[in-house]
């Protein structure tokens, strides 16, 4: 079915999303609005991510136009910033919670997290005798949780702010989880210094070109390297990475989102 069903409805979201103030500079506009209003704009979004009739062709024709481009940029921000608001709220919950572990079940996007990690267990051998290091990281470090949890993995997180860092780490603390999940501060250049068994890449994790060129120069060929990304129509959520950005990889592995998960899963591994 064509994509283009929804080129009116887009452009929709994004002027009630231009109500809120000018959002193209700052989203933070958007603190004062009730969390359920923002979650009511973010399920219109996600209904046409989520729409299984749309393949991917169909898709590339409307994110690549540039009559698209403002409304796709606004509605990309929007989904980071929702991310990252119900991240801050739930962490901060649990921090002042006497059952820390019930707010972190109830997180917005605890049930997809279930989803991706276990498509991504299909990509690497995890276990209790591996170490795995996520890159791109936040408040609520919930894939670094689950894996430690499912797996037994021992975990390291790369976050780039300290403030954001101490807040993940008291969160973890306060889940008596600290012993075996570590965050540590600083950027894809501090893997360097760390070991490590299997590297997954956040997709948030920016600039996507400079994080794979810079990871290439310190990961071995036979480290499995993890990276999250957005295709067909979920590509409306997030720009999605591209070739250009994992040169010097070779893509084995590509795991496609089901259900409500946004996020399509890649093994890929260096060459030289």
């Amino acid at each position: 079915m064509s994509c283009y069903k929804y080129w009116g409805k887009i452009e929709e979201i994004a002027d009630k999303l231009s109500n809120f103030g000018n959002l193209d500079d700052d989203m933070n506009a958007l603190d004062d609005v009730a969390i359920d209003e923002v979650i009511e704009i973010l399920d219109e979004v996600e209904v046409i991510a989520h729409d299984k009739t749309i393949d991917f062709d169909s898709a590339k024709h409307i994110l690549d136009d540039e009559k698209m481009n403002r409304a796709l940029k606004l509605i990309r921000k929007f989904y980071v910033y929702v991310g990252a608001r119900l991240e801050m709220e739930n962490a901060l919950k649990i921090l002042n919670s006497d059952n820390p572990r019930e707010v972190l079940d109830s997180f917005h996007f605890y049930e997809r997290y279930i989803g991706l990690i276990n498509n991504e267990s299909k990509l690497a051998k995890f276990n209790e005798e591996k170490t795995f290091l996520f890159l791109g990281r936040g408040p609520l470090p919930l894939t670094l949780i689950m894996f430690n949890e499912v797996f037994g993995c021992k975990c390291i997180g790369i976050e780039q702010q300290e403030d954001v860092a101490q807040l993940s780490r008291k969160v973890l603390k306060k889940l008596n989880l600290d012993d075996d999940i570590k965050i540590v501060i600083g950027n894809e250049n501090t893997i360097a210094d760390l070991d490590y068994d299997i590297l997954m890449v956040a997709a948030f994790a920016e600039p996507k070109e400079r994080v794979f060129s810079n990871i290439w120069d310190v990961v071995s060929e036979k480290t499995p390297v993890l990276y999250r990304t957005y295709t067909g129509m979920r590509a409306i959520l997030y720009s999605p990475v591209t070739e250009k950005d994992t040169r010097g990889f070779h893509k084995e592995v590509m795991l496609l989102p089901t259900g409500n998960t946004n996020n399509t899963s890649v093994l890929i591994r260096k060459i030289t």
